[in-house]
């Protein structure tokens, strides 16, 4: 059996600081760590990415690249389920680049490529999450007024954007480690879809509250989840 081919250099440098950006947050983490972190030179770092903008901005390309992919997903969005899939699919790409959003506002001040890039990934996420509202509508799951579109659908964009950020003021020490991905991810998923239920018909919401006890391990017919379905049945 031939050997796989090895990773390129330039590869390896992008995998190594992107996990330690991760872990670390971006202002932390230095050119030479990177290096020390593959046993290679700074020299030959700085030959495959000069400056660590450079390296910054290679990595905002994946990112940004896997999320144009992802956003056309938002089309054949036609119920809960669907919507469910959808926005938990976003947090995920989101805590695989998560250094991005841990460090935004900083990360924005220091680098006019993302600062001007950024908006548009704003743009493009508003516009997706329309594309949802409009399929539920479509598929007769959601009735809203066309002048509240807009606004529901940056609501949603602002949860996405600054979950992670909540999660690290409410655990500094551990909110963005990878033992605790799945929690973060499923609560950002559910208060992003939960900004949907005063706009779903009966069965939709239902839905959305069982989906949501199923991801929290809880029994759907248990006294807890009937309590917690009294705020999302209120409009029923």
């Amino acid at each position: 059996m031939a050997k796989k081919a090895p990773r390129r250099t330039a590869q390896r440098i992008l995998e190594a600081a992107l996990d330690l950006f991760n872990r670390f947050g971006e202002p932390n983490v230095s050119t030479t760590l990177v290096a020390s972190e593959l046993n290679i030179s700074p020299g030959n770092l700085y030959y495959h990415y000069p400056a660590k903008e450079e390296l910054i901005n290679k990595l905002y390309e994946a990112y940004e690249a896997e999320l144009d992919e992802l956003l056309h997903a938002s089309e054949g969005v036609h119920d809960v389920e669907d919507a469910w899939f959808f926005m938990h699919s976003l947090f995920e790409l989101i805590w695989r680049y998560r250094f991005l959003y841990r460090d935004l506002n900083d990360l924005l001040s220091k680098n006019r490529r993302l600062e001007t890039q950024f908006q548009l990934v704003l743009k493009n996420k508003a516009r997706a999450i329309r594309q949802l509202i409009a399929g539920l509508s479509r598929a007769g799951h959601l009735e809203i007024d066309v002048h509240e579109v807009d606004t529901l659908a940056q609501s949603m964009v602002v949860v996405l954007t600054y979950w992670l950020s909540y999660e690290y003021v409410r655990n500094p020490r551990e909110a963005l480690e990878p033992a605790h991905a799945q929690g973060a991810l499923m609560r950002g998923g559910l208060h992003s879809l939960h900004l949907l239920a005063p706009y779903l018909g009966r069965e939709q919401r239902r839905h959305l509250l069982a989906l949501g006890n199923a991801y929290n391990g809880e029994d759907p017919g248990s006294s807890n989840a009937g309590a917690a379905a009294s705020p999302v049945d209120m409009a029923v």
